[in-house]
């Protein structure tokens, strides 16, 4: 799956929807590790896989191996990063991701740091490798190259605490940022307010940073929130990066209601016995 304008570049389908106003909606992976995750996000309905290097042991070849084998699918990969350093970003992002999100942004200088590392010269001042798998391997020049992953590379930070979200006019204004994400879970542990996900201190976050993004054309993020009354109230807001749950609380989901259904088998065993 290859774009017309460049045949070479797999599309990162997630910030073309973005683009469009439509909704990102990526599958959290925790647990998974194989090649055919990509090919399940796809056959769901999904638009991009959130590979989560921040909360489980998943080593950096476990994540590029997800990333290489997503991009013909056309379901976008993109990382969540450990941290901050530099490696972290880079050496995933050279390994055939399409994005990456870094947590716990909660500075302009800090989202301007991340920025810096992601994007090629003259946007910032990531090293220039060879041959990438997000241009499948083709030869381009060196410009060419960095040109188009510029381009096409999703670069996401993470709003955790409240110094981060009252930095979010700043942070939206840093070129090469291109969402912020509220972590939700995070941020209201910080509020001291542990997942009241509908207080109104969190919904003024999201306003907070719905409105920066607006007005300087970068997209909203929502992560952490799956009650479905509360993920439609941001969206109505604006929210369009969106996580739509992980491998593990969708698995547990689908295993209980299923064992609901097997044991309703003997209820009607049961009340003969009774009887």
């Amino acid at each position: 799956m290859k774009t017309n304008k460049n045949p070479d570049l797999f599309p990162n389908v997630a910030r073309q929807k973005l683009d469009a106003g439509e909704l990102a909606v990526g599958l959290g992976v925790r647990q998974g590790r194989t090649s055919d995750t990509a090919m399940v996000a796809k056959s769901c309905g999904f638009d991009w896989l959130f590979i989560d290097m921040e909360h489980n042991s998943m080593d950096l070849d476990a994540a590029a191996q997800m990333c290489v084998s997503a991009l013909p699918t056309g379901v976008t990969p993109i990382v969540r990063v450990p941290g901050p350093e530099s490696f972290h970003a880079t050496r995933i992002l050279d390994a055939g991701a399409m994005g990456v999100i870094v947590p716990h942004v909660d500075t302009p200088d800090e989202a301007r740091r991340v920025a810096d590392i992601c994007k090629f010269p003259p946007l910032g001042n990531r090293s220039v490798p060879g041959s990438m798998p997000q241009l499948g391997y083709a030869a381009y020049s060196q410009e060419d190259c960095c040109r188009l992953l510029n381009e096409s590379t999703l670069i996401v930070v993470m709003l955790e605490t409240e110094e981060a979200i009252e930095a979010a006019d700043e942070i939206a204004a840093i070129d090469g940022i291109d969402v912020l994400l509220i972590g939700t879970s995070d941020l209201s542990a910080d509020m001291g307010i542990h997942g009241q996900f509908d207080h109104p201190r969190i919904r003024a976050a999201y306003e907070r940073v719905i409105a920066a993004c607006r007005k300087h054309g970068k997209h909203p993020g929502m992560g952490g929130i799956y009650t479905p009354t509360i993920m439609q109230k941001y969206v109505s807001l604006g929210a369009r990066f969106l996580l739509g749950g992980s491998d593990l609380s969708l698995l547990m989901q689908a295993g209980r209601e299923r064992m609901r259904f097997l044991d309703s088998l003997l209820e009607p065993q049961k009340d003969s016995e009774v009887a």
